[in-house]
C-alpha cells in the first residue's frame, strides 16, 4: 500500500513539474532560446596539433617565432615526409627545452608546415607531460 502511494506520488509531482515547465516556457518565450554551448568550448577542440586553448596563445599571438629551425620552412604545405625528412623535425624536437614544444608547433601552424604523423604522438605526450 505504501509503495503504491510513494509511486503514485512521484508521478504526480512529476506532472506538475511538467506542467509547471510548460507553463513558464509558454509564457517566457524569450527564455527558450537560450545560446547552444559547444561542449568542446571548454577543452581543446582536437583539430590542432596541440590545443590552443591554454598554452599556445593563438588568438592572441600571430607572430612566427623560430626555434633554430628555419631549414623547415622547405616543408611548407607538404603532407608526406620521407623517413630522412621526418628525423630532422624530430631531431629539432628533441633538441629543444619541452616548455617550448607547445610553441614550436605553433610556430610550424604559421609557417604552414605539417607535422609529420609519425612524430605527431611524442609531441602530444611531451605536451602533456608538460602541463601536468
Amino acid at each position: 500500500m505504501f509503495l503504491t502511494i510513494s509511486i503514485t506520488a512521484i508521478l504526480v509531482l512529476g506532472c506538475i513539474a511538467a506542467f509547471a515547465q510548460w507553463w513558464h516556457l509558454r509564457h517566457h518565450p524569450e527564455e527558450k532560446e537560450q545560446p547552444q554551448v559547444n561542449p568542446f568550448d571548454m577543452e581543446c577542440c582536437g583539430q590542432h596539433e596541440v590545443c590552443e586553448k591554454e598554452s599556445l596563445l593563438a588568438a592572441l599571438s600571430r607572430e612566427i617565432v623560430y626555434y633554430n629551425d628555419e631549414e623547415l620552412d622547405r616543408f611548407r604545405g607538404k603532407t608526406t615526409y620521407s623517413e630522412e625528412e621526418t628525423e630532422e623535425f624530430r631531431e629539432v624536437l628533441y633538441t629543444m627545452r619541452s616548455d617550448e614544444v607547445a610553441g614550436w608547433v605553433r610556430s610550424l601552424e604559421l609557417r604552414q608546415i605539417n607535422l609529420p604523423n609519425e612524430i605527431k604522438d611524442e609531441v602530444f605526450l611531451i605536451v602533456g607531460e608538460r602541463r601536468q
